[in-house]
């Protein structure tokens, strides 16, 4: 059960997870490399699987890795030292990632992050959709449609790993599976048209 916390205490929390979430960490490394701004190569996007695209899987990886580790960092400190408070930080580093303050409001579309939130504030939910995630990987190879699968499948894992009806984690999972979909709009229509092109391909 979440303690009662003022208005201030949540907007700070929520907050503090927006800004370690616009930190555009594929952005960062690829800059550092001296490469040149993925945002002007394949999607656009500034995660792991555009950033695969410049074909350094090291970097890719490290995004991957460090997308991931500020959604699971913003919720587990929040948690920490504010119980039931971590999905406000949690969705908060969620937004921040897709609308980096950092970017002028725009970023990527906060797969990573994602499953970092869920890791943090339920491992065995998240599990479960990094394990989607992989396994969606390995028959199609898109990723995108990987993402699409962990995502509409969150709530229910919340729910059923949780044991626990509307409670803040489901209701989170249902939000944040929303803000996926619109994010993956057009990738959506490419996968509806058989275009979208697969993980690795340049």
């Amino acid at each position: 059960m979440m303690a009662d916390y003022s208005m201030l205490q949540i907007i700070l929390v929520t907050l503090g997870g927006y800004i370690l979430g616009s930190v555009p960490f594929g952005l960062v490394l690829t800059k550092l490399a001296g490469m040149e701004d993925i945002r002007n190569i394949g999607s656009g996007n500034i995660g792991a699987t555009n950033v695969l695209r410049t074909g350094n899987k090291f970097l890719a990886l490290l995004t991957l890795i460090l997308d991931i580790g500020k959604g699971a960092a913003a919720a587990l400190m929040a948690e920490y030292l504010y119980p039931g408070l971590g999905v406000y930080a949690g969705g908060g580093a969620f937004i921040g990632h897709c609308y980096s303050v950092f970017l002028k409001f725009t970023g990527g579309k906060g797969v990573a992050t994602f499953l970092g939130i869920m890791l943090a504030l339920n491992p065995l939910s998240g599990l479960a959709c990094c394990a989607t995630w992989l396994a969606t990987a390995i028959i199609f190879r898109i990723s995108s449609l990987s993402a699409l699968f962990a995502a509409i499948l969150s709530p229910v894992y919340g729910y059923y790993f949780s044991n626990a009806l509307n409670n803040d984690l489901v209701t989170l999972a249902v939000i944040l599976c929303i803000l996926i979909l619109i994010k993956h709009k057009d990738n959506i229509k490419r996968l509806m048209d058989g275009t979208e092109p697969k993980i690795g391909k340049k």
